[in-house]
């Protein structure tokens, strides 16, 4: 695949492709930055990867994959820490990298709450350090945690007391209960300070003052974290008992009044066409800050609109972060490694010299496939250039070819796969290279098992890609279920080199602590195609259990039935994606591991908003026709964050049909069949 091809002229071969690509090298970054605290990229990089594998789906939604990036925050939390549930998630934010990307941002934020007003915003500088969340009860600081994986952090209380920027009590008048976020972060007088001590005491070194801030707050022993000069800066807020403020401006004096330092480069803008210019502003002044920040967050003021608006995936419909430039930097290229996927794709990547660019190390890059090397003529050896901006990256932008080895040769990209030495084939008007070993090939089934065990799905510590490898090699793993057999052989675990009693133990607990899962994970887990996160959700959400889910899914195979149909209308699902559901369940050695499986598991529930609470808690609702007080879109996510099952067809099982003005064949199908139809006016007075 040619990164460099244009989203909006990629066809659907190149874009699935493309996705895959992306999952694959963002999976590896997120863990490299968040679980690891060491980025083998850019800020830059990172974020154009997930710029271009957010505007391919927009383009294709039918081909979102199951391990899409769109919904994942964070990394997994690491298992030296006790781990805290987030009351209200730790998303991310969404990127715009020019002020065209903040135009449109900016439109579809007016389009989803249905205006035209101007409005107003607060700029933030974008602090590049680690985002942590401080609970405060009755004014006094209780406990704090990592973003982790926006869900669940890492519990570094005792660490965050020895920050002289974290108040141990909020002065004045405070909820009974409320979080307050920010970033945790090292200045960079700090770093340079931090590293000659470090250099002195012959101790590690850090690349920068973000991985420097994360390394010192995540230790062991709080007295490191006392040693080391962390600084705070606060700009959210998570869970309260009782409302603050009205605008998030009025918050951020609130936290300054509790005792909080908030950035000082914080600003009202009164309109969007504000932005541009702070932009640029702060951007001038970026290279003269004590600290290092890589963009600028904006965020509507009015903490009204931010409710209505709310999220969308992993990040909030209310707020953007624009990134500034990236920059290009020369590096040798040492070797071009294949990697194969779980499809059997086969992915050259680019193994560099390791470079410092902007304060990040990088040492790879993808080269995409085989006409991508061709068309620059990229050989071993070669100095390279490489470019980080845009919607490409990490990519290799041009060879300098004045600086070539003279014993530098043309690449030749193999036509067998480097896993199981079956034939790679490249189908006619493709341009991606596949194994044909299919179960036969090591490097799908364990990219599989990956898969399974990544932080979106059951999440277990120590199961990386080196132990699974090593587990597969030994005849140990042949499918999801033989994970939790491990436990069986944690003495046989421990006798083996780089093991030992602790490590065998910790594991099989980890294991054993992930027997019991959400039904939401557990089907993101199981790697179905287009299937990523926020599907996974959709499904969990609107079949409530894996008992219903698998009977309605093995109904649904036969085409034409009602479950079929049911499956095919809910509201983000779609035909396109309801086949990969059917073709998966119409599989019987897939129903066969996928019992395997459950057989060894506690499968939750999906959690479901108190009836009690709601009057449609568990509910199908259609929207037709024109609706006056508020857009489809607010109507829908409104109705789902109360427990609703939204759908996009009506049918005997539908409970509402909620009609707006010029409703059509949706409104005369209800009538037909006897479901209740509502006026706008009367489903508000409903749910409030």
């Amino acid at each position: 695949m040619n990164a460099t091809i244009p989203v909006d002229t990629l066809t659907e071969a190149e874009a699935s492709e493309e996705l895959a690509r992306l999952a694959r090298e963002i999976a590896h970054h997120d863990a490299a930055y968040h679980t690891h605290d060491a980025p083998e990229i850019s800020d830059a990089d990172y974020d154009a990867l997930r710029q271009r594998n957010a505007a391919i789906e927009a383009r294709f939604p039918a081909l979102i994959r199951a391990d899409s990036p769109s919904a994942r925050v964070g990394g997994a939390p690491e298992s030296g820490f006790a781990k805290l549930r987030h009351r209200v998630p730790m998303l991310s934010l969404d990127n715009a990298f020019d002020a065209s990307e903040f135009a449109e941002f900016c439109a579809r934020a007016k389009r989803f709450l249905g205006r035209t007003e101007p409005l107003t915003f607060v700029a933030e500088p974008k602090i590049d350090g680690l985002s942590i969340n401080l609970t405060y009860e009755h004014g006094r600081f209780v406990r704090g945690a990592t973003r982790g994986d926006g869900t669940e952090g890492e519990d570094v209380t005792a660490n965050l007391r020895t920050i002289k920027s974290v108040p141990p009590e909020l002065h004045g008048e405070a909820p009974a209960l409320i979080e307050i976020r920010g970033e945790v972060f090292m200045t960079k007088a700090d770093f340079l300070a931090l590293n000659q001590s470090q250099a002195q005491a012959g101790a590690k070194i850090f690349a920068n003052p973000r991985n420097a801030a994360a390394g010192s707050l995540r230790q062991l022993d709080t007295r490191i974290t006392a040693s080391r000069p962390l600084s705070l800066f606060a700009y959210a807020q998570g869970e309260s008992s009782e409302p603050v403020a009205e605008t998030h401006w009025t918050y951020l004096q609130r936290l300054k009044a509790w005792g909080f330092e908030v950035n000082p480069l914080s600003r009202l803008l009164g309109n969007e066409t504000d932005a541009e210019s702070f932009q640029t502003e702060i951007g001038l002044a970026r290279s003269g800050l004590g600290y290092d920040i890589d963009g600028v967050v904006y965020k509507i003021d009015d903490l009204a609109l931010q409710r209505r608006l709310g999220f969308v995936g992993r990040a909030p419909r209310w707020a953007i972060a624009w990134k500034f430039p990236a920059e290009q930097a020369t590096t040798v290229l040492r070797d071009i490694r294949i990697q194969v996927g779980r499809t059997g794709a086969l992915t050259p990547v680019a193994e560099l010299e390791p470079i410092n660019v902007g304060g990040v190390l990088v040492a790879r890059a993808t080269l995409h496939n085989e006409d991508e090397i061709a068309r620059k003529d990229v050989r071993v050896g070669d100095t390279v250039v490489l470019q980080r901006a845009g919607d490409v990256i990490p990519q290799i932008v041009s060879v300098v070819t004045e600086r070539r080895p003279p014993n530098a040769v043309p690449y030749s990209f193999p036509d067998v796969c480097p896993a199981c030495g079956s034939h790679a084939v490249r189908p006619p008007g493709e341009v991606v290279r596949r194994c044909t070993g299919g179960l036969i090939c090591p490097a799908q089934r364990v990219e599989r098992l990956i898969h399974f065990v990544s932080r979106a799905a059951f999440d277990i510590d120590g199961l990386g890609e080196k132990t699974i490898q090593e587990f597969f090699n030994e005849g140990w793993l042949h499918g999801p279920a033989d994970l939790f057999k491990l436990p069986e052989r944690e003495d046989e675990i421990a006798t083996r080199e780089g093991w030992g009693k602790l490590s065998a133990r910790n594991l099989s607990r980890a294991i054993v602590a992930r027997e019991t899962i959400s039904l939401e994970r557990f089907i993101f887990a199981l790697g179905i195609r287009r299937i990523g996160s926020t599907n996974a959700k959709l499904l969990a959400r609107h079949y409530g259990s894996f008992a219903n889910w698998r009977a309605q899914m093995l109904a649904a195979t036969q085409i034409g039935s009602d479950e079929r149909v049911a499956l095919g209308s809910i509201s983000g699902i779609g035909p396109t994606i309801a086949d990969e559901l059917t073709d998966f369940f119409g599989e019987a050695r897939n129903i066969a591991a996928l019992d395997e499986l459950a057989a060894e598991l506690t499968i939750e529930d999906a959690a479901r908003a108190d009836a009690a609470d709601s009057p449609i808690a568990g509910k199908t609702v259609v929207f037709t026709g024109t609706l006056e007080t508020m857009t489809r879109p607010e109507a829908k996510a409104r109705a789902e964050a109360l427990g609703a099952k939204v759908t996009d067809s009506v049918s005997k099982k539908t409970d509402f049909v909620v009609v707006g003005a010029d409703a059509g064949s949706k409104a005369r199908k209800a009538a037909e069949l006897g479901v209740r139809t509502m006026t706008e006016a009367e489903w508000q007075d409903m749910v409030g």
